[in-house]
């Protein structure tokens, strides 16, 4: 997907609110304007593009959570972009990136204002990404914790429902548990039971109507919620 197509159309819902007063026209004018704001299936780019702009705007906010803006975490997503949209997406999410950095990010306004235009799945699929340039060093520190807790909070996401995002990033079985929203008493046949119930939850179809890119990007999310159910079932001894 070339730099023209990775954000082109209209951008729907951030465009106004606080995501829309954080683009101003500096960031604006690095966004292609397109009259046609459909894929080729016919279904707007607007949910679509409104997603990835958010996406930016909360990473800039995750990024500086530290006081510090760390290489690894630009090649975190400069990988994530590459890997799901493209080579030639990346110098544009850069650029928009770049700019964004420079701003003071309002996290419960913005949240709140994502949180009111997404479904949970895909505010679901937001947090992963963002656990994911905190994650990026292995350790993240107080400050960032802090800042995904506060994102997740004002995106009206239930405290279980983070907490298993967090631990997909963990390598413990305590931490698989989390994941599957159990404790480690559940018997077998919970376990199986709490595994369907996340699948479902976390299944890429769920993001769908964002696209193809997006849809990729969950694809991740969703090994890990397999992951987790794997590494229990061979503590457990489950076939």
């Amino acid at each position: 997907m070339g730099i023209g197509k990775w954000i082109a159309g209209a951008l729907g819902w951030a465009m106004g609110g606080p995501i829309g007063a954080l683009l101003g026209v500096g960031i604006a004018s690095l966004i292609e304007n397109s009259s046609n704001s459909e894929n080729s299936d016919g279904r707007s780019y607007d949910q679509r593009n409104s997603f990835l702009i958010s996406m930016l705007v909360l990473s800039s906010a995750v990024m500086k959570a530290d006081g510090k803006v760390m290489k690894s975490e630009l090649e975190y997503v400069k990988n994530f972009v590459r890997n799901n949209f493209g080579d030639n997406a990346v110098s544009q999410a850069l650029k928009i990136l770049k700019e964004l950095l420079q701003k003071d990010v309002n996290i419960e306004q913005v949240s709140a204002q994502i949180a009111a235009n997404m479904t949970i799945s895909q505010r679901l699929q937001l947090l992963h990404y963002l656990c994911g340039i905190a994650r990026v060093d292995a350790i993240p520190s107080r400050a960032e914790l802090d800042v995904l807790e506060r994102i997740a909070s004002a995106l009206r996401i239930p405290a279980s429902d983070s907490s298993s995002v967090f631990a997909m990033f963990g390598t413990t079985v305590e931490d698989a548990y989390t994941v599957l929203e159990i404790d480690s008493n559940a018997t077998d046949e919970q376990v199986k039971k709490a595994y369907r119930k996340m699948a479902m939850k976390h299944h890429p179809d769920k993001v769908a109507n964002l696209g193809e890119d997006v849809k990729k990007a969950a694809e991740e999310k969703f090994r890990q919620v397999q992951e987790a159910y794997e590494k229990i079932k061979k503590e457990r001894g489950i076939n």
